[in-house]
């Protein structure tokens, strides 16, 4: 591809993408595709000789797009926001152009330097205390695995990346019951072991229950278990529901266990005054995450993580190969250093562009405006007789069901799976499921980046006349 040639091509495709966003919502949400439909229309070999850019974008068009899901429409509902925005969206195009390898601060100084200061300013803006230190890592998985694996070099004084597991204690994670399965992929891969993984027990509110897990510490350390580390969730998966941080400090405190923060998801509230009572306790955080690609309009991947003591975490990751070896090293934050790949993108371009293209006062009004909708969607809910609310509404996600009157929960459960079916199949909103206490209950999450309380009103109306249709 000639210059000439990718100036045209480029222009084509800004105009695509610009049109794409206009019309998302016209979109069927969910893709309409049956599986190995999408497969059988590739060639099985790849091409011997060039292909044009045009034949290219016309099979873009024709053979991918139908195998899309929209995340970016107005009527995705389903499992979380997976955001982006027209300033990220150019701040990635740049940040691909450039295609920077931002490992150390040799290799891209300014990558490194921008990650610093908008994790400081990302820091503030939530309510953390200024001592934190922080790193944008892919995901909030690659985050939590990082977390335990410096709680467990930093319990057994740094001896198992040395010496291995031999001789060790057995060392214990504690969650609830509702927290992300990242933390069970993470003590596999940590070596722990997910026999190892205590999951407490939660509240009627499906928040952590502290008095369980003081019982649950105290009776491993009976067994010569030994304790390492709690993860607390701010916005559990299937309900965000917030945990009770203080009180879970403070057993991490008297047990002197490493405390983690699972705020993936409702970590942007935090930027609103009103939810800074879910930081209540964060004197006792250890490391915390967020993900701005999940509810601050940043696209994927870009994970938020900071630690209170981030000497410990370079310790469990560093290593310096000779070709690695810099002028600078210590004068600087060289990332590779702060978690587990070398190799890391520019991720802190975008955004920087999305703070300072929304300002703290814009991105307060989006957040605001999609707490308010959940709160609306709730009272909505509430008023119909035969509907039900099954968990507190706290930050962005409303759980509920449709129950025309039966008593058997066999009998809702299949009705509610079928009604989750019959509105994805519709391609005309997209929504997810959880079980709640054996019960098949109905998520939206109403925080998609341009969602208006006017596409939650019609997709609530659509589910109200679908479910009434099936019964």
């Amino acid at each position: 591809m000639t210059p000439e040639e990718f100036k045209k091509n480029a222009h084509e495709l800004v105009e695509w993408i610009a049109r794409y966003m206009e019309d998302v919502e016209n979109y069927p949400v969910k893709s309409q595709v049956k599986p190995g439909e999408i497969f059988k229309k590739i060639p099985d070999s790849a091409p011997s000789q060039p292909e044009s850019f045009q034949q290219l974008f016309k099979d873009f068009e024709e053979i991918i797009m139908p195998g899309i899901s929209h995340w970016q429409s107005p009527n995705f509902y389903a499992y979380f926001p997976a955001n982006t925005s027209p300033p990220s969206v150019l701040a990635e195009m740049l940040t691909s152009a450039l295609a920077a390898q931002c490992m150390i601060w040799e290799t891209s100084p300014a990558a490194a330097e921008l990650e610093e200061k908008v994790m400081n300013w990302l820091r503030d803006l939530i309510g953390l205390p200024s001592y934190f230190e922080g790193v944008i890592q892919d995901s909030a998985s690659t985050a939590t695995l990082a977390a335990i694996l410096t709680a467990r070099e930093r319990t057994t004084g740094f001896r198992i990346n040395d010496e291995g597991f031999a001789d060790s204690p057995v060392i214990r994670i504690y969650c609830s019951e509702q927290t992300h399965s990242s933390v069970e992929k993470a003590v596999k891969i940590a070596g722990i072991g997910k026999k190892n993984l205590v999951k407490v027990a939660v509240r009627d509110d499906y928040s952590l229950d502290p008095v369980k897990l003081k019982e649950a510490i105290i009776s491993d350390i009976q067994k010569g278990f030994k304790p390492c580390c709690a993860i607390a969730s701010l916005g559990t998966t299937g309900t965000t529901s917030i945990d009770p941080l203080k009180a879970v400090g403070e057993i991490c405190s008297e047990f002197k266990i490493w405390l983690h923060v699972d705020a993936a998801l409702g970590g942007t509230a935090l930027l609103l005054p009103e939810f800074q009572w879910m930081l209540d306790g964060k004197e006792y955080i250890d490391s915390f995450v967020f993900n701005p690609h999940k509810w601050m309009f940043t696209n994927f991947d870009c994970t938020a993580y900071f630690i209170r003591d981030a000497a410990s975490l370079i310790r469990t990751f560093e290593i310096l190969p000779e070709y690695l070896k810099t002028r600078t090293r210590g004068n600087v934050n060289d990332y590779r250093d702060w978690g587990i790949p070398l190799g890391r993108r520019f991720r802190a371009l975008k955004l920087w562009f999305v703070i300072r293209s929304y300002g703290v006062s814009g991105l307060q009004e989006k957040i605001r405006q999609h707490v308010q909708i959940a709160k609306n969607l709730a009272e909505t809910i509430s008023g119909e007789p035969d509907f039900e609310i099954l968990a507190p509404v706290t930050i962005n996600t409303v759980c509920f069901r449709y129950n025309p009157g039966t008593d058997n929960e066999d009998t809702l459960n299949r009705l509610n799976e079928r009604l989750n079916h019959e509105l994805n199949d519709s391609g005309k909103i997209y929504i997810s499921h959880t079980v709640l206490r054996k019960k098949y209950t109905l998520r939206m999450v109403t925080a998609q980046t341009n969602v208006t309380q006017e596409h939650a009103d019609k997709a609530w109306d659509l589910i109200r006349s679908t479910a009434r249709k099936l019964r």
